[in-house]
């Protein structure tokens, strides 16, 4: 996930730590809206992922909305804006595509209702 946080540190301007829990938060995310058997593959090909997920997880204080909506809610609460959650998350999937394949992160994001609109 080094490769990842530091392509989200130089393209959006955020730094180490934000790219980190953003990262984290959306792998979070994945995780409990996707379906597992298209979200393990995703997961096992990006090395580190499970620790940004479980560290996100641990920090997340709970009784906030899910879905879309709170995740960006959650990423806005650790101090991002707007635009740099949506880049953050369009530049998240872009990466996924690279390591994961076109078709795999396409059924993904298809998966999971009003993801598409975002990225």
């Amino acid at each position: 996930m080094d490769e990842l946080t530091e392509r989200l540190v130089a393209s959006v301007g955020v730094d180490r730590a934000a790219a980190e829990k953003a990262a984290g938060i959306i792998l979070d995310f994945l995780s409990k809206e996707a379906p597992a058997e298209k979200i393990q593959p995703l997961l096992a090909k990006l090395p580190g992922a499970e620790a940004l997920m479980q560290k996100a997880q641990s920090e997340d204080a709970g009784g906030g909305m899910g879905g879309v909506m709170g995740a960006g809610m959650r990423m806005m609460a650790a101090g991002l804006s707007m635009g740099e959650v949506q880049n953050i998350t369009r530049q998240f999937i872009a990466y996924a595509r690279e390591k994961v394949g076109e078709d795999e992160v396409g059924e993904i994001v298809g998966a999971i209702p009003g993801l598409a609109q975002f990225v």
